[in-house]
């Protein structure tokens, strides 16, 4: 069976730091890679988090400001609701996909307003039950994040999309590891393979690694979905900007990704078209090592075999040995049946 099309989403995120010219200068530059979708993150930060909520270790690095909460820090990098209509349209304009995570219910139904059918549930929200009734309520499709989870929590978290309207078919489930940038020793993407057999689900990988390796490997290992950060600039004031890729190598990543599922073909073993017309030259037959008389018995001494094809196989050549010639033969003359005493 063919590989199926994976579904590549450039996640801008946060990464716009609230500015709607640089967004949409982000936009353009993620269209221009060819992706499948392009996914913002919206939410109320007040809704969200405490007020004396504590910023992540790779936040407090990422924003240089260790002492800041995560609300005052979140209040800086998140549009407002209204902003995400036009958003939604300049991401349309290119003909590619608009999403945005919700991270509060205020948001998901704000989104739900919208028209939007396909939800990213974040590795945060796991374990929100709430949340998940609420997205499984008006989901076409879900695709669930799974860092800093178990697989029990990751099962736990499906059987109530489940449980809420979902189907195994409506959901993909994202192998993730939730620092940035993620150690290449622990996204294990074995894992990744593990959930979809086990949860019968497809499977794919949200990928915070440094470069692309990562998840060229994971569509070669069946993933579906592949999710990316996606900035113009990682020097740019932000918590995901260093976790991000920047154009030239997200276009990389597309393109690695499409030759990689035309590599994966079918599992069906059988000569491709551009190597058919090789097979004369690289294959060998059976040839008469030295002149042959009629009469002689054929042997592995006087036998060998060469290229091209076009006569017998070697693979047949114990059904030759032993034969007597009913014709003399030059050496290095292509063995036939016809050569062949009865």
């Amino acid at each position: 069976m063919a590989q199926t099309r994976t579904f590549i989403i450039a996640e801008i995120g946060v990464n716009h730091n609230a500015d709607m010219a640089l967004a949409k200068e982000m936009i353009r530059a993620a269209a221009a890679c060819q992706v499948d979708a392009i996914k913002f993150q919206t939410a109320i930060p007040e809704l969200v988090q405490t007020r004396s909520a504590p910023k992540a270790e790779y936040q407090k690095v990422t924003t240089g400001n260790a002492e800041e909460s995560q609300l005052e820090m979140s209040r800086k990098f998140h549009f407002a609701h209204d902003a995400f209509p036009e958003l939604k349209a300049e991401v349309e304009r290119y003909g590619i996909q608009f999403l945005s995570t919700a991270f509060d219910l205020k948001s998901l139904d704000y989104l739900t307003e919208m028209g939007e059918k396909v939800y990213k549930i974040p590795s945060g929200e796991i374990t929100n039950l709430p949340y998940l009734r609420a997205i499984a309520s008006r989901a076409e499709k879900v695709f669930i994040s799974t860092g800093m989870a178990t697989f029990e929590e990751v099962a736990a978290a499906v059987d109530a999309l489940l449980q809420a309207g979902q189907t195994r078919e409506q959901i993909t489930v994202l192998q993730c590891n939730t620092e940035y940038p993620s150690p290449f020793e622990d996204v294990n993407l074995n894992a990744m393979v593990t959930m979809g057999q086990e949860l019968g689900l497809a499977y794919g990988l949200s990928d915070h690694t440094p470069g692309i390796e990562a998840s060229l490997a994971a569509v070669a290992m069946g993933a579906t979905l592949i999710e990316k950060h996606f900035t113009t600039d990682r020097s740019l004031p932000g918590p995901d900007q260093h976790a991000s890729l920047i154009p030239s190598e997200f276009d990389a990543l597309v393109k690695g990704i499409r030759r990689i599922e035309l590599a994966m073909g079918s599992s069906v073993k059988v000569p491709s078209p551009s190597e058919e017309k090789n097979k004369y030259i690289a294959r060998r037959s059976i040839y008469a090592a030295v002149d042959l008389k009629a009469g002689e018995v054929l042997s592995m001494d006087n036998l060998v075999v060469l290229r091209p094809e076009g006569g017998i196989s070697p693979m047949r050549i114990d059904e030759l040995v032993g034969r007597r010639l009913n014709v003399d033969l030059a050496a290095q003359t292509a063995i036939a049946w016809d050569h062949l005493e009865p």
